[in-house]
């Protein structure tokens, strides 16, 4: 090996060992004590990075959940009180028990009931199509139709009708992370609570325009009429800009409500179906003929006695 070679290896040994010694002290420097609880949480969270705790990820939750003092109004959509109570198990802190809640589409503005005035040639996307023009359609409040909820749900919990050109929630797969309703410009996705059979009664329209423009636009739009609530008797529905809201909370599942509604704009989910009353028919010739004898007869007894 000649002095040249020999040279270069040991000034690269060198230059090794230099770079070595220097992020050895660069690490001890500035190392950053990670909890270890932080490991523990992120362990039984469910991994899904949904961002529905308001955190991007499980690690950044894990975090929060860690170095927060009060974690009641933190909440797993994902894990569900389950995951919560593993939480409050491991780091010795309450949670809060919460209602399971399940998305549902206040939109019913399928291709047969709000027909298309405009033809949009742009890109595909809904938000694209919000900031651009109101829609296809007469309705500036449904559902623009493009997808967008369907692509952020990572849970194959939505998928879209072709016939309808409507998402479609699969109510099993919804783990109720809140992407759809975050992802929609329409805000046409809501969270409900889910009911032990899943039983639902919502208004199924967002439209705010007067009933005669909202009937023309989509005949299942909801026209502010307030027939529903009117007849409910919980106080559960309440009429703001022409439109009715259903409360999940007061809502006793009464379907009056459904019953009265002029437009159908009411949507009843998972119900059976409702027992068909056995009209009977009023035999009036029988009862003219009872009438007739018992006349006869108290005239015979009239004579009679007379």
């Amino acid at each position: 090996m000649t002095d040249s070679v020999l040279y270069s290896v040991l000034l690269l040994v060198s230059l090794g060992v230099i770079a070595a010694l220097v992020l050895y002290v660069v690490s001890k420097k500035f190392y950053v004590y990670e909890n270890p609880l932080i490991a523990e949480v992120d362990e039984v969270l469910p991994g899904a990075n949904c961002a529905g705790c308001g955190s991007p990820g499980c690690k950044s939750f894990a975090e929060r959940l860690v170095n927060t003092d009060d974690i009641s109004e933190l909440f797993c959509p994902v894990g569900g009180n389950d995951v919560m109570k593993q939480v409050a198990a491991i780091l010795g802190k309450e949670v809060v028990e919460r209602d399971p809640t399940v998305a549902v589409l206040r939109c019913q503005g399928s291709c047969d009931v709000r027909p298309k005035t405009t033809e949009y040639q742009g890109p595909r996307t809904c938000a694209i199509s919000a900031m651009v023009y109101s829609g296809e359609t007469d309705c500036q409040y449904g559902c623009l139709g493009d997808g967008d909820c369907v692509k952020v749900c990572k849970f194959d919990a939505m998928y879209m009708d072709e016939k309808t050109g409507l998402p479609v929630i699969i109510t099993d797969n919804c783990t109720s992370c809140g992407a759809c309703v975050e992802e929609c410009p329409r805000d046409i996705i809501e969270m409900r609570p889910r009911n032990k059979r899943d039983l639902k009664v919502f208004v199924g329209c967002l439209n705010e325009d007067k009933g005669g423009i909202a009937k023309k636009s989509c005949s299942v739009a909801c026209i502010g009429c307030a027939k529903c609530e009117d007849v409910c008797p919980k106080d559960a529905i309440a009429m703001l800009n022409n439109l009715a809201y259903i409360d999940p909370v007061l809502c006793t599942l009464c379907r009056k409500c459904v019953d009265v509604c002029p437009t159908h704009s009411i949507i009843e989910t998972n119900f059976p179906p409702k027992k068909v009353k056995k009209v009977v028919e009023k035999k009036v010739e029988v009862k003219v003929a009872v009438i007739k004898e018992h006349i006869v007869a108290e005239s015979k007894k009239s004579k009679t006695d007379a």
